[in-house]
This record gives C-alpha cells, structure tokens and sequence, in this order.
C-alpha cells in the first residue's frame, strides 16, 4: 500500500535547544514507542545528519523540511507499517 493512501497519526518531539547527543536518544526512545500508522515528529534547531544514518541502518524512513521559523521539521516512519492501522 502506498503512504499516500495512509492516515498518519503524528507523534511530536521537540528537541530545540538541546546539546548532541540528547536529541538523538530522545528521538531513538521516541520511534521505539510508536505504534502502526504514526509518525515521529520531530522539531529540531540543526539538520540532523548523523542521525540519518541509524534512521536507514533500522529500516525507517524520513522526510525533512524547514520552517519559516527556520527551524527543522523531520518526519520519521517505518515503511513496513505504512498499511497498517492502530
């Protein structure tokens, strides 16, 4: 089933103002708490390119874009549960 076709249930997480590594490890503990059909989202005040890589070595997905407030808004879901529902 295409994402396009799912009703995402959104998580928030904001981690502004917090010093590497804290940002990761919340988010880490975040994504082990959803359920089918949510997605992580995650404020963030730096791109958070190290982070990419454990997202792609666990099998999730991400999107990234910036706010007008120039901060970073990052979606993060697993594939696997795109056809599902909570």
């Amino acid at each position: 089933m295409s994402d396009d076709n799912v009703q995402w249930q959104y998580q928030d997480l904001d981690v502004g103002g917090l010093e590497p590594p804290e940002p990761m490890v919340l988010i880490m503990e975040a994504l082990d708490l959803l359920q089918p059909g949510q997605r992580l989202r995650v404020l963030i005040d730096r791109e958070p390119h190290p982070l990419y890589r454990v997202l792609e070595r666990n099998g999730y997905a991400h999107s990234i874009s910036t706010r007008p407030d120039y901060r970073f808004e990052l979606l993060i879901w697993d594939p696997q549960q795109a056809g599902l529902s909570a």
